[in-house]
């Protein structure tokens, strides 16, 4: 080895290690730095709204009862379960010890040697676990037949009655409120995903903010909408500092924004003009903005006729200039259309204006340069020059 060729080896070898120290140092600032840099959302990517209430009144949270069936609807499962496990228990337990009060008082039980013609309120029940076993068998309506209500005592027969009638509202109450959080449209809404970052880009001559957006089932969500909100921090010309203003962002596809057919993977625009908020910013300041995009879809499910909405949101930092998505859709040699979701938000760079008012006033340049005026007074009339001087 000649030394030109160890001078291109050093150069080599310094050249990786400042490539491969500067990856560990990218690494160690977004491992340990990078959680207290994020921006603070209001609404996480899967949907989630990050919102807490505090110095509620304690009669507010009263209502919260009122509404039940919502309240218990929203629970976790954790929570949910343990209520489903503990009313049908308390429910058995203690008419258990409602049925061993009604032997015990009729002096059934066999600590009172009754005698051999006497005649139970219940038969075989012999303590509080025979009397337990009787409720339960009595409210789930197992019925072995072992254990009988008798008709010599009034109290029992009502006993009978009333835990029968309770039963079916627990049973009715329980399994809905279970069958309803299985059924949730909200289930629904996680087989609905948007793409990891939004796209500014040039769309029909026009500077567009695109979001790809998809649906990993077959079945249709029927009059689909889609719309925006533009979440910000605004100071009003009387000083008020109004935080999380809300301006409309209008999303449309090339069918519009309504009953769309969400067959295949769409990707869904915003136009950039005058009327935009967006109208203002450019390449070099987009970083520095501070916003928050949550997106909104709204549709019928196909197959429960339920309503359900999807909702993501893209911060600065998720909004990529000068980019738009790779195609994902392809038909196959079988005449089949394929989506390859593994282009889902993979994007690509593009050549596009570094503001959207530069874009509009390069078109409203050329349009000057072409545009022409017609002076109708104005006549060409052709002179011919003669030397009329003699020398």
């Amino acid at each position: 080895m000649d030394a030109s060729d160890r001078g291109m080896f050093r150069m080599l070898i310094k050249a990786l290690t400042e490539r491969m120290f500067k990856h560990l140092r990218k690494w160690f600032v977004t491992r340990f730095f990078g959680h207290s840099q994020r921006r603070t959302r209001l609404v996480s990517k899967d949907g989630r709204c990050n919102i807490e209430f505090g110095n509620v009144e304690a009669q507010t949270r009263l209502i919260f009862f009122v509404d039940i069936w919502t309240t218990v609807l929203d629970l976790k499962w954790r929570y949910k379960m343990t209520i489903f496990i503990t009313a049908f228990l308390g429910s058995w337990f203690l008419f258990g010890l409602l049925w061993y009060a009604v032997a015990y008082i009729h002096k059934d039980l066999p600590e009172f040697h009754p005698f051999a013609n006497h005649t139970p309120c219940v038969e075989n029940i012999n303590g509080l676990t025979s009397a337990f076993l009787f409720s339960l068998e009595t409210q789930v309506t197992i019925g072995y037949g072992f254990r009988c209500v008798t008709e010599q005592c009034g109290t029992a027969i009502f006993l009978l009655i009333f835990q029968s009638i309770l039963g079916v509202m627990i049973n009715s109450f329980m399994c809905g409120a279970i069958l309803a959080k299985i059924s949730r449209p909200k289930k629904r809404a996680k087989t609905i995903t948007f793409s990891k970052n939004a796209v500014i880009s040039k769309r029909g001559g026009k500077l567009c903010l695109l979001i790809r957006v998809a649906n990993l089932r077959k079945s249709l969500l029927i009059g689909s909408h889609i719309y925006g909100k533009l979440l910000k921090t605004t100071v009003t010309p009387e000083g008020e500092t109004i935080i999380l203003d809300q301006t409309n962002i209008n999303f449309v596809v090339d069918a519009g924004n309504e009953n769309l057919f969400f067959i295949s993977p769409l990707t869904i625009y915003h136009i950039i003009d005058h009327n935009s908020p967006f109208f203002h910013m450019a390449a070099e300041t987009l970083p520095q903005q501070d916003f928050e995009l949550v997106v909104f879809l709204d549709g019928t499910v196909e197959s429960t006729s339920a309503t359900c909405q999807v909702r993501t949101s893209y911060v600065p930092e998720e909004v990529l200039w000068g980019y738009r998505f790779a195609p994902i859709v392809s038909k196959t040699k079988e005449g089949k259309y394929r989506v390859d979701f593994h282009n889902f938000s993979k994007t690509v760079e593009v050549d596009t204006p570094h503001c959207a008012m530069c874009l509009y006033n390069e078109r409203d340049a050329r349009a000057k340069m072409k545009r022409g005026y017609d002076n109708p007074n104005f006549v060409l009339s052709e002179v011919n020059e003669t030397d009329d001087t003699k020398m």
